[in-house]
């Protein structure tokens, strides 16, 4: 695990388990599904890299994201 902090989009501390917000609209790459604005991800998992974390959606299992993208819930 790296140790510098995973920030989300407005610079707010992202810990395990977190809830987190998608704020714009994101098409998943490899399928045709799109993630909505405004979709709830709960229980966000860190990955390691500052700019990412990694979750599930009801779509998309082991989806990783980028930080810049949620806001935490």
């Amino acid at each position: 695990m790296s140790d510098d902090p995973v920030r989300d989009s407005n610079g707010t501390l992202l810990n395990d388990g977190d809830s987190v917000t998608v704020i714009k609209d994101l098409k998943v790459k490899g399928t045709s599904e799109t993630i909505k604005r405004g979709t709830l991800v709960k229980g966000i998992r860190l990955t390691g890299k500052p700019g990412e974390v990694e979750c599930n959606t009801k779509q998309v299992k082991g989806l990783v994201l980028k930080t810049e993208f949620l806001k935490r819930a």
